[in-house]
């Protein structure tokens, strides 16, 4: 298991150097340059010659990239030129949030998901089976986009004074503040060091940070604004795995030891939670590994709608406004976190199926 393990890390790093390359140089095909991103269309070319000397883009791109990489290597992901701030101060505050976000709507998608594909396998043809398809086909088929502002003006403007009503946007209310573990806990930091930020990245993580420390209201102030965007980032994960749930149960539950299962007299919970379930789910185990990978790098409408300072949106801003460190670090880290998914979905084959070994 450790060789294998191994071999996939050593396999993932010419991946993850594909993928910072061609991310490098994509980013300087789009149109437009940084210096009249953030300073104006009407910025002089004085100016602008200042601001890619002191930016570090009048040199040659060979040498722009040997740079990069050798910074990359040595875990500094550069400096936002548009916020003159480190990236990796900037992922360290925004990415907690887009984790949140993504584990929530995935967990939301399965609990839903794996149960509605599991019921349409057992009344296969039945109005049942079509009516958990047509919930998925509709939830596969809506805009993100219409879905959110569908939820935030009903739940916030018409349920507004009921107790059913939830926030529309932010991560927590007006007044409301998460005071990071490190600081109730009274522990000392050392400013810069790598421990200290990893502390800092752990503490950005608002719901698990208010509930390690008891802090009740913040909790809950912030499962009530995570309902609504987690609920718009649930539907289409949700169809997927509805009907990869389905499907895949189907496809077991024709086979001979299914039947000879039914024979010996096991009952239909047994036969398909036993026999057919644990056989179905290494396809299943695949797409929500796949979508987890996807949620995190791909929730820009999400954000963007909900006010949400993640991943996404700041990916968005920064290609707008031509910020390549910030394009290329959050990339990156986004592409190592898929990697690493993609790796514990592989190991779990292992355990999900004894007839799988991984040497």
């Amino acid at each position: 298991m450790l060789g294998y393990i191994a071999r996939r890390m050593m396999l993932a790093v010419p991946v993850l150097i594909g993928i910072l390359l061609v991310t490098f140089f994509l980013v300087r095909l789009i149109p437009g340059e940084p210096c009249r991103a953030i300073l104006g269309e009407k910025a002089t070319a004085e100016s602008c010659e200042r601001f890619n000397e002191a930016n570090g883009l009048n040199e040659p791109l060979p040498v722009q990239l040997g740079i990069y990489m050798a910074r990359v290597a040595q875990g500094d992901l550069g400096e936002s030129i548009r916020f003159s701030r480190p990236v990796t101060q900037i992922l360290i505050e925004r990415l907690p949030q887009t984790i949140e976000l993504a584990v929530a709507g995935l967990t939301l998608a399965v609990l839903i998901g794996v149960p509605l594909g599991v019921l349409a396998a057992r009344r296969h043809n039945t109005a049942t089976d079509v009516g958990a398809m047509a919930v998925a086909n509709v939830g596969v088929s809506m805009p993100v986009f219409w879905l959110g502002l569908m939820l935030a003006y009903v739940f916030a403007l018409v349920l507004r004074d009921t107790p059913f009503a939830l926030p529309p946007s932010g991560r927590l209310s007006a007044g409301v503040t998460s005071t990071p573990f490190y600081e109730v806990w009274q522990w000392t930091l050392t400013e810069g060091s790598v421990w200290s930020k990893f502390l800092e990245f752990v503490g950005n993580h608002v719901i698990f940070n208010s509930l390690i420390t008891g802090q009740w209201e913040v909790l809950w102030d912030a499962i009530k604004h995570l309902i609504l965007p987690a609920v718009a980032l649930a539907t289409i994960p949700m169809s997927i795995i509805t009907r990869m749930t389905r499907s895949s149960l189907l496809e077991v539950m024709g086979r001979d030891y299914i039947r000879t299962a039914r024979a010996k007299g096991a009952s239909e919970p047994r036969v398909v939670g036993r026999h057919a379930f644990r056989n179905a789910i290494l396809p299943v185990a695949t797409i929500v590994g796949l979508q987890l990978g996807a949620l995190l790098g791909g929730a820009v409408l999400t954000e963007t709608i909900f006010n949400l300072s993640g991943v996404g949106r700041s990916l968005f801003e920064a290609i707008t406004s031509r910020d390549y460190p910030i394009i290329q670090g959050f990339t990156v880290v986004i592409a190592t976190i898929y990697v690493a998914v993609n790796l514990v979905v592989d190991i779990s084959y292992g355990y999900l199926d004894p007839r799988i070994r991984l040497k």
